[in-house]
């Protein structure tokens, strides 16, 4: 097992290799050795080709990555993933009924609680107090990732294309509802149906009873503090409870709405244009309920068009506008370091055309033109790429370049003389 220490330590120094492996283990559970080789030089700025396999290597000793058994393949340690996951709100949606277990596990340790008090057993006030602190902070937990999940999930069915059909697009949506808020729904009633309003609010008459027997008898202000902590937290859960239900409820049943009118719509229409296919369109409508014949439409007068008051005042004001004189202000003195900035262009073009061939079009941007900006520098790279006045091709090894602020990892392009065309090589006398 590998120490704490180190393994905190190789999540601070590779967080953004870690979180991403993260975030692809929704779709893969294990990754392959060339797969996190691949996203380790991603995240590597150093040119040294040896670099990722340490840093793998690293990883693997920490116990950041654990192999899996008769393969090759690695996979996250658990509880790495769960804790960059509940870090970065990347949560799946859980089980309501492993909320509604936990619910019920609040009362028996109500009972637990109960039961000491009326026995006066330390013993268990303490023990149905622990369990009760640790149970809230479980389903508080959940509860919090619940909405997060639930909000990725409208987020993703809103995003997604609006060609794909309805169904398929809020099949989550659906699911999560019918799932997860309904019996969610049902849990947190506050009358005789529900569980999670009742039991909490047991355990909070429990606690405060509890305490109240502590200070009658004299006990310790830590235990009395002890109970008191608990209760706030059993309040704080309540509150908490009856907003996610509210915010599960709000995200999810307009898209819910949304499929089931989209449905009942797509089947009038079809059962519509089926009676048209079969019938024609005028025994349709007039087998359809509330319709007799075709609507049909006359031209009563004809409509005469004017132009309005407001109009006529603006067309009136336009005829007799009169420019007013404006006077410029002064001059004013440019800073000096705007001056780096300014480029004359065609000037470059002419160099650069008396300077072809050009192995790396930026370097030699870099070496003529050293005083500009970084973003000034990449413009004219871009734009003289594509000037048809010459030929720019792609090379294909990947070089980096520091500028003055960053580091650009980039193909280079040769710039070249664009070749003469067929017919000037026809003329040409040395042929």
């Amino acid at each position: 097992m590998a120490s704490p220490k180190s393994l905190i330590f190789q999540l601070h120094r590779h967080w953004d290799i870690i979180e991403t492996l993260c975030r692809q283990s929704r779709d893969l559970p294990a990754f392959e050795p060339p797969h996190l080789l691949a996203v380790i030089e991603h995240f590597t700025a150093s040119d040294d080709a040896t670099e990722p396999a340490a840093i793998l290597r690293s990883l693997c000793t920490a116990e950041l990555l654990q192999p899996l058994s008769r393969t090759d393949d690695w996979q996250i340690n658990p509880l790495v993933l769960d804790f960059v996951r509940g870090l970065t709100r990347e949560h799946e949606l859980g089980l309501s009924a492993v909320l509604k277990a936990r619910v019920e596990a609040v009362r028996e340790a109500t009972a637990l609680l109960a039961e000491g008090v009326d026995q006066q057993d330390m013993d268990s006030v303490r023990t149905g107090a622990a369990r009760l602190s640790d149970l809230f902070r479980q389903i508080t937990r959940q509860l919090d990732a619940d909405r997060h999940a639930i909000l990725e999930l409208a987020e993703k069915a809103k995003a997604s294309d609006a060609s794909m059909p309805i169904a398929r697009r809020y099949r989550d949506v659906l699911d999560a509802y019918d799932q997860y808020v309904e019996p969610m729904n049902e849990m947190m009633d506050s009358g005789l149906g529900g569980t999670f309003y009742p039991h909490l609010k047991l355990a909070v008459q429990t606690l405060d009873r509890a305490e109240e027997s502590l200070a009658i008898r004299g006990a310790l202000y830590t235990q009395r503090l002890q109970l008191r902590q608990v209760a706030q937290q059993a309040k704080e859960l309540r509150r908490l409870g009856r907003i996610v239900a509210q915010q599960c409820s709000d995200t999810l049943l307009p898209l819910r709405e949304e499929a089931r009118q989209h449905n009942v719509l797509s089947s009038a229409i079809g059962t519509l244009l089926g009676r048209v296919r079969k019938r024609g369109l005028k025994a349709a409508l007039r087998s359809a309920p509330g319709s007799n014949t075709l609507p049909g439409w006359q031209r009563e007068r004809r409509t005469l068009v004017h132009l309005g008051d407001e109009v006529r005042t603006l067309m009136a004001d336009a005829l007799h506008f009169e420019p007013k004189v404006q006077a410029f202000p002064e001059a004013l003195a440019g800073h000096p370091a705007d001056l780096n900035d300014w480029v004359d262009e065609p000037r470059l073009k002419q160099a650069l055309a008396r300077a072809l061939p050009v192995d790396n079009l930026l370097l030699w941007l870099q070496q003529h033109y050293p005083q500009l900006k970084d973003a000034t520098l990449l413009r004219l790279y871009d734009e003289l790429v594509r000037e048809p006045d010459w030929q720019a091709c792609l090379q294909a090894e990947e070089v980096r370049t520091p500028l003055q602020t960053v580091r650009v990892r980039y193909y280079p392009h040769h710039v070249q003389a664009r070749a003469t065309s067929q017919n000037e090589v026809s003329h040409d006398p040395s042929h």
